[in-house]
């Protein structure tokens, strides 16, 4: 294992014009980063901040990735629906890629990714490329028990209140039900899954990554045994380990050095 590189903290501009954090994890100086990630973290859209995942992208980092942890505006702090946070995340995987180009890094080697609502948001930006931004930028996904793969599954009432939740219309609910968006040609994704995760049942994610592999997409669930939601903090259980060494694979090629 490399030892750890050079941190620093940056920013960029969300939808609305503020500035928000770009924290950036850098291979040890004079290391050239093989592949790129971008992290956003979890918190219902309502809490969290970058540093959630600052201890993943120490490791990554220190495996050889460029690993940049993301802020996005949240639900009443400056975001007024999801909207505004899928936003702030377009916007943030591009300064991550010009920022991964400027070391070195071509698209075919950066990837995105994110912890629970982050995990959702990232995917979700890959696979709905809007009007401002056609092309997402990255090559492949990686998902820390990732939520809203299938929101129909919802009882009509939670579906009521999950819309109500995130300052959109009800019967615009389903535009964020990641299911909904599979189609041929999505980037690979590997996902990390608890068993016992009480946020998203695992019988959600089963039917999410099945349906990606019938339209021909490579979808990679990892599942962790009796694990809940957030088990794959550094502070939470003993599958922190794993789960770097997996993302690092799946980053870098199976040879990599874990």
């Amino acid at each position: 294992m490399m030892r750890a590189g050079r941190e620093l903290s940056t920013f960029y501009r969300a939808a609305d014009g503020s500035e928000l954090p770009l924290l950036v994890y850098e291979p040890a100086d004079g290391t050239p980063p093989r592949a790129g990630i971008v992290l956003f973290h979890g918190g219902a859209l309502r809490e969290g901040t970058p540093d959630g995942l600052a201890p993943h992208c120490r490791e990554l980092a220190s495996r050889g990735i460029l690993a940049v942890s993301a802020g996005y505006r949240l639900l009443g702090r400056g975001a007024v629906s999801i909207d505004d946070c899928l936003a702030d995340v377009r916007r943030a995987v591009e300064q991550f890629g010009r920022l991964a180009a400027s070391r070195g890094l071509e698209a075919r080697h950066l990837a995105a990714g994110g912890s629970s609502a982050g995990a959702h948001l990232a995917m979700l930006a890959a696979m709905t490329p809007s009007s401002t931004a056609p092309e997402f930028g990255v090559a492949a996904l990686v998902a820390l028990n990732p939520a809203g793969l299938n929101l129909r599954a919802f009882e009509p009432d939670a579906q009521h209140r999950l819309a109500q939740q995130v300052g959109i219309a009800e019967d615009r609910l389903t535009e964020y039900s990641l299911i909904e968006h599979v189609r041929p040609g999505l980037p690979p994704m590997q996902v990390h899954h608890g068993t016992r995760d009480e946020v998203e049942p695992i019988g959600s994610v089963r039917q999410f990554r099945d349906a990606m592999v019938r339209s021909g997409n490579e979808c990679t669930l990892l599942e962790y045994e009796h694990a809940e939601h957030g088990f794959h903090y550094p502070d939470s259980s003993r599958h922190f380990d794993d789960v770097i060494q997996a993302t690092a694979r799946f980053l870098l090629g199976p040879t990599a050095t874990t």
